[in-house]
């Protein structure tokens, strides 16, 4: 349950930081450049709030490298999502070519979990 637990604060944290780093393009694109930092600091904090635990629980389980890999495979299919429906962008094949390599790194880092059973 506490392996969900972290993918599931991972995911929520993602959704965050996309928007921190990003939703400003499309929701301050006029508002002066420090009303955008200072929002995006504001949401940060709680991305932050939601990533650290979700790093402190999953380092229980998992090692730092899977972490910081599973942490890139959720933001990059947060930010396709985030892409798509919010920012209404298209998502090129070479985004896609680029997420299959992230998903062959998973398996390095994951292979001898498949391999226990």
């Amino acid at each position: 349950m506490l392996r969900i637990s972290t993918v599931f604060l991972l995911i929520c944290s993602n959704l965050f930081m996309n928007y921190a780093w990003y939703g400003h393009l499309k929701d301050l694109r006029t508002s002066p450049l420090w009303i955008a930092i200072l929002a995006s600091w504001g949401i940060a904090l709680l991305e932050y709030s939601l990533q650290v635990p979700a790093n402190r629980i999953g380092f229980a389980f998992f090692s730092l490298p899977q972490l910081k890999i599973m942490q890139e495979i959720i933001t990059l299919i947060v930010f396709a999502l985030f892409c798509i429906f919010y920012m209404k962008q298209k998502i090129t094949y070479d985004f896609l070519w680029a997420g299959i390599c992230l998903f062959g790194a998973a398996w390095f880092m994951f292979r001898h979990l498949a391999a226990v059973r």
